[in-house]
């Protein structure tokens, strides 16, 4: 198995306020009516026209793609309250993957990114445009790929990686345009393999949440919730987490699947700034095998993976006004983020020194 790519999709407030997923919901169902395209190559934009004949821009990316890391940030549409109060100013678009963000103290700040998506953008775009269809291509031919969402909690990370909550209340979930990353990422992970008849392909997944610093099995979680061991691995150098239920997925019906009964596993609460808000961090792998024939006869094997991370909202707990054990989750969450924090910067060290390793005992 081979490294592979780390591909981050940061989802970002476009005003620093409460977020209201029905008006995304409204917006990305109206997006999702229109698909006449332009590219712009000089701006490394993405534009679409609306009903009027105007042009939008949904995203605007660098030139920069020899990153191992990418990093991606989806701007979510505003809500009634932020369009009432003309909040819409806060952030500006740039081109070229930068915004500026200016709440009207200090000096505005520039950000860059390999791209950004502005409001206009649908969940389709996210696939088709963000870099994670090269991953799971990647992870067909052997290598390990993780795709991150972070971001302020109610900024719409997971509305991004699977959709509404919602849309999963009914069993089995029907189609929707409202479908998140994941689900689309199946839906062309299953058409690369069909592409590749003459490979023998072999497919298990598992779902995983980490709450309060415990970790537990989304696909058999049991009455009493009990978390499961986390080890180091001498053989695989690496961790692993003792007894994971695994699924075999022969058919696409099989990861979707598993991703409907994680979603529905999996703790949620309410606060402040969200009605629904992830009070876990989940991780959804994907372990692909594949045997394919040479002409000596010989066979080669490859495993790769895909890691689909869905990380709980970091909140400021005065915002949240959190109380008893919605404070102990929300310290909880902003501890591992913090960590994981100084794991990315660790890696960037890594990549400038070219040093070899990174640890983290935390």
């Amino acid at each position: 198995m081979k490294n592979g790519t780390t591909f981050i999709s940061k989802s970002v407030n476009s005003s620093p306020n409460h977020y209201n997923s029905s008006t995304q919901e409204n917006n990305s169902n109206f997006a999702d009516n229109i698909s006449f395209y332009t590219r712009s190559s000089e701006t490394g934009s993405l534009e679409r026209l609306d009903v009027d004949n105007n042009s939008q821009r949904i995203i605007s990316s660098s030139s920069n793609g020899e990153d191992n890391i990418h990093v991606v940030v989806r701007v979510r549409p505003l809500n009634a309250r932020e369009i009432k109060t003309k909040e819409n100013g806060l952030i500006k678009f740039l081109g070229n993957g930068q915004i500026m963000f200016d709440v009207g103290i200090g000096k505005p700040r520039l950000f860059s990114y390999n791209a950004v998506f502005e409001p206009p953008a649908t969940q389709e775009d996210i696939l088709q445009f963000s870099g994670v269809k090269k991953l799971i291509e990647m992870a067909v031919e052997g290598f390990r790929c993780t795709i991150f969402c972070y971001g302020q909690t109610g900024s719409g990370k997971t509305h991004t990686l699977t959709g509404p909550p919602k849309l999963f209340s009914k069993k089995p979930a029907p189609y929707s345009e409202q479908h998140g990353l994941i689900f689309r990422a199946f839906l062309y992970l299953f058409q690369l393999l069909q592409e590749k008849s003459e490979v023998h392909f072999v497919l298990k997944a598992s779902f995983l949440e980490i709450y309060n610093e415990k970790v537990i099995d989304l696909l058999n979680p049991g009455i009493r919730r009990k978390p499961l061991a986390v080890r180091w691995s001498k053989k695989c150098r690496g961790f692993f987490v003792e007894n994971l239920f695994t699924v075999d997925c022969e058919e696409l019906d099989d990861l979707i699947a598993v991703l409907e009964e994680g979603i529905r596993n999996r703790s949620m609460g309410r606060h402040n700034m969200n009605d629904y808000s992830s009070r876990s961090h989940t991780i959804l792998t994907v372990y692909i095998t594949s045997e394919q024939p040479t002409d000596d006869g010989v066979f080669i094997s490859r495993s790769g993976k895909i890691n689909f991370v869905d990380l709980a909202g970091s909140e400021m707990t005065k915002k949240t006004q959190s109380a008893g054990k919605t404070l102990q989750e929300a310290n909880n969450i902003n501890n591992s983020l913090m960590v994981l924090g100084y794991c990315i910067s660790s890696l960037s060290e890594v990549k400038r020194k070219s040093n070899h390793a990174v640890v983290s005992c935390e």
